[in-house]
């Protein structure tokens, strides 16, 4: 009797996908991302293997949110020290830094373990249309349909 075939990470063959934000909410951008960064869209997916694909996101700034999510959102973090709770609107967030943003949702997407934080070092987000990494010639993927 065969067993299921595993993936070994020597065998993975990794791709490069550009995905452009205009437009696209946040949510599901970064769904799709998350599932492109594991390899979750791949025949050969094994939970303990990275297998997943490098992800390009452009246009980060056009992101939005639906509802009432723009004003009501905020990020949080602490400095360790009493009181050094400090919020972060959404507006706010993608005025100074928008990549960030969507790192911050897909990174809460992926899982919670040192795969999950290397899966994160594949996806690479710029604000602009431009991007440096036309040389691995992405894939362009459409969110929007």
């Amino acid at each position: 009797m065969k067993s299921t075939p595993s993936a070994k990470p020597g065998e993975v063959e990794r791709k490069w996908v550009l995905v452009d934000a205009d437009g696209v909410v946040l949510g599901r951008l970064a769904t799709q991302v998350a599932m492109i960064l594991r390899g979750k869209n791949k025949p050969q997916f094994t939970p303990n293997v990275d297998t997943g694909d490098f992800v390009v996101v452009v246009n980060a700034s056009k992101v939005r949110l639906t509802g009432n999510k723009a004003q009501s959102k905020q990020y949080w973090r602490h400095s360790g020290y009493l009181g050094g709770l400090s919020f972060e609107s959404f507006t706010k967030a993608m005025e100074t830094h928008p990549e960030r943003v969507i790192e911050h949702a897909v990174r809460g997407m992926l899982p919670k373990t040192t795969l999950g934080r290397k899966q994160l070092t594949k996806l690479k987000v710029y604000a602009g249309p431009e991007h440096p990494h036309a040389a691995q010639n992405p894939t362009p993927i459409d969110l929007k349909g």
